[in-house]
């Protein structure tokens, strides 16, 4: 299956793009995705253990399951001042 991943701020200079099409195995996991997308993209590995990450527009938690076509955004963490 397909999901497309948005990335933002930090997250999408690091990757030096803001979208990722990514292929994952039927029942696929939000932790299985972040852990291929460490292992794909090593300039995100720190940045994605602090990410926000939304599955269709709502935060989803490591266990959360993937379908297709289903949009995964990753947003770093922010600080104010």
């Amino acid at each position: 299956m397909y999901v497309t991943v948005k990335l933002f701020a930090s997250l999408r200079e690091a990757a030096g793009r803001d979208q990722l099409r990514c292929e994952l195995p039927e029942g696929a996991t939000v932790e299985r995705l972040a852990g291929q997308l460490r292992a794909d993209l090593p300039a995100l590995e720190e940045a994605i253990g602090r990410a926000r990450i939304a599955v269709n527009r709502r935060y989803a938690a490591a266990g959360a399951r993937l379908e297709e076509g289903d949009e995964v955004a990753l947003f770093p963490p922010v600080s104010g001042g």
